[in-house]
Formats: C-alpha cells, structure tokens, sequence
C-alpha cells in the first residue's frame, strides 16, 4: 500500500507518527500487501487562532483494489481524529467486503434452488 501522509498546521512529531503507523499497519492488514493500493493521509488544525473545540482535523483517502473510500473527523484532540477517522475506514472496508460475500451467497442459492428445482 502506497501511504502519503500531509500535515497542516501542525508538526508531525514522533509519537504522532508511531501513532498513524500503527493504524496504517491495520490497513495493510486489511489489504494484504497490494502495492495497488494508494492511500492519502491528511492532519492538521482547521484554525490557528482558536484554542477550543473542534480545531484537529484527520482525513483519509483510500484508493484502489475496486474501492474509492474516504472519511474525515474533527475533534479537540489529533489522537482522537485520527482513531475515529482509521476506524470509520475499517468500517467502510469491512461493510462493503461483507456486501459482497452476502451478495455471493444469494446468487448461490438462487442457483442452487434452481437447480433442485430442474432435477426435482
């Protein structure tokens, strides 16, 4: 997986960076190694003048392997954006590759119930 990771307004320190390590190696998981894979990784503030409230933002944008997904969080903590953001990505890869399993299994047993109904 082809990872960039972009900061704005922000200093990408290196707790933060063991931090999204850690939850780009869950994606690779995910995705087994495919080098087709190319995902966007974007961290920063919204404003420079305000102190409280939502100010941190984390986006990312995953592309590849027949999927175009992205998800985008604001919180009052960068550690907090970034876990809700990884974590609404899994989600979305998790639901769609069970949609497709589902969508297999019904086109099993449509077949399969026409075949019984052939031979029957």
């Amino acid at each position: 997986m082809n990872t960039h990771i972009k900061t704005t307004s922000v200093t990408l320190t290196p707790a933060t960076s063991e931090y999204l390590k850690k939850h780009i190696a869950k994606l690779e998981h995910i995705f087994a190694g495919d080098e087709s894979v190319k995902c966007d990784i974007e961290i920063g503030r919204t404003t420079s003048h305000h102190n409280k409230g939502d100010i941190f933002r984390a986006e990312i944008h995953i592309v590849g392997h027949k999927q175009n997904i992205f998800a985008e969080a604001e919180r009052s903590d960068l550690l907090i954006a970034i876990d809700e953001v990884f974590s609404d990505a899994v989600y979305a890869l998790t639901s769609r590759r069970k949609k497709v399993i589902a969508s297999a299994r019904r086109g099993g047993a449509i077949l399969k119930g026409m075949i019984k109904g052939l031979w029957s």
